[in-house]
């Protein structure tokens, strides 16, 4: 079965390796989104149907654990999965981001067996 996937971070080309990822993995999207920022990606939130968002924590304008915050606080977005990929590596950070309302949590560098691993954990 595909998902709707929303990739969220602040590079273009991080967002380029991460679809790339998931098509090595074997993962696939029936649509892929993508944003650049918590704003912009919540802007695709409420016009797409969304399944699992792959997001950077460190963004500017809105970043990641915000974004997280806010997608949990409404109750329309309350099924769709979230999947951190961030350098933060610190037990802090991932506390931080599930603390948020983030159901996995991946580090870069990363491989496509990662990402697929991660997926079917949380889907």
């Amino acid at each position: 079965m595909g998902y709707n996937i929303l990739i969220v971070d602040d590079s273009s080309v991080m967002r380029k390796i991460i679809i790339r990822n998931l098509n090595q993995s074997g993962i696939r999207a029936d649509q892929e989104f993508e944003a650049g920022d918590g704003y912009e990606a919540l802007n695709v939130c409420s016009k797409q149907t969304v399944h699992l968002i792959l997001s950077d924590i460190n963004m500017p304008n809105m970043d990641g654990i915000t974004f997280i915050k806010e997608v949990r606080s409404r109750p329309e977005l309350n099924h769709v999965k979230i999947i951190m990929i961030t350098t933060e590596a610190g037990v802090e950070a991932v506390q931080n981001a599930i603390n948020a309302g983030a159901n996995g949590y991946i580090i870069k560098p990363f491989s496509p067996e990662q990402i697929a691993e991660k997926i079917k954990s949380v889907m």
